[in-house]
């Protein structure tokens, strides 16, 4: 698991745990005591995601690897972060990738305009303050989509917490009736992304979630 110590990570790892996987983990430094209540389950790298040299020893005798890609900074962190998986992850890994609904494979995805507003808003403000470049993301991804090895890229749309509501919903483009309800609820998310591992349907593809409606 690449980036394990953010929410989204420590609930994939969990979830991973509890189907019985043997689980690997990158993280900054920094931030290995957040996967303290993991000692003694898990292999931690400590290291930079983007570190070619960290990812090569962590994925090495892996045969998945669940990437949280995010698109901080302004130093081509995601696109860092992809290409090291992409080149040293085995031929034969099934690779498993997160981020936001903006990204489109086929630009046959469609937005509400609120939605491609507060997109446009948050890249101006975090280009700005340097604190994030959601281009590079987008750059992560067409390397992703432009690979041949098995990956999945999951779409996630706003996130919240609160207890399982079960597998999300998916569908290949944002717009279908079916994503409506745009809310997820984080822990899902990390169920998807997992259970994705072992869906050979999901292999290239780029699957939109949302969380089930409540009953």
């Amino acid at each position: 698991m690449i980036g394990a110590s953010g929410k989204l990570g420590q609930y994939m790892v969990q979830h991973a745990l509890d189907r019985g996987f043997e689980v690997t983990c990158v993280c900054r430094e920094k931030s290995v005591p957040k996967l303290n209540r993991f000692i003694g389950r898990i292999t931690v790298f400590p290291g930079p995601t983007n570190d070619e040299s960290v990812i090569r020893e962590a994925v090495r005798d892996c045969d998945g690897v669940l990437t949280v890609l995010v698109p901080w900074g302004m130093n081509h962190y995601a696109s860092g972060t992809a290409r090291a998986v992409l080149d040293h992850a085995r031929p034969d890994a099934r690779l498993v990738f997160s981020c936001g609904w903006h990204i489109s494979r086929d630009n046959r995805d469609v937005y509400a305009l609120r939605f491609k507003l507060m997109v446009r808003l948050f890249e101006k403000i975090a280009r700005w303050l340097r604190i994030a470049d959601l281009s590079d993301q987008e750059a992560a991804c067409a390397m992703i989509f432009a690979s041949d090895k098995a990956w999945t890229v999951v779409r996630a749309s706003d996130l919240e917490e609160g207890p399982s509501q079960g597998m999300p919903i998916w569908r290949r483009h944002v717009g279908d009736p079916a994503l409506k309800r745009n809310i997820l609820r984080r822990i899902d998310f990390a169920l998807f992304m997992v259970a994705a591992l072992e869906n050979d349907e999901l292999i290239h593809e780029a699957p939109a979630i949302v969380g089930r409606t409540p009953s």
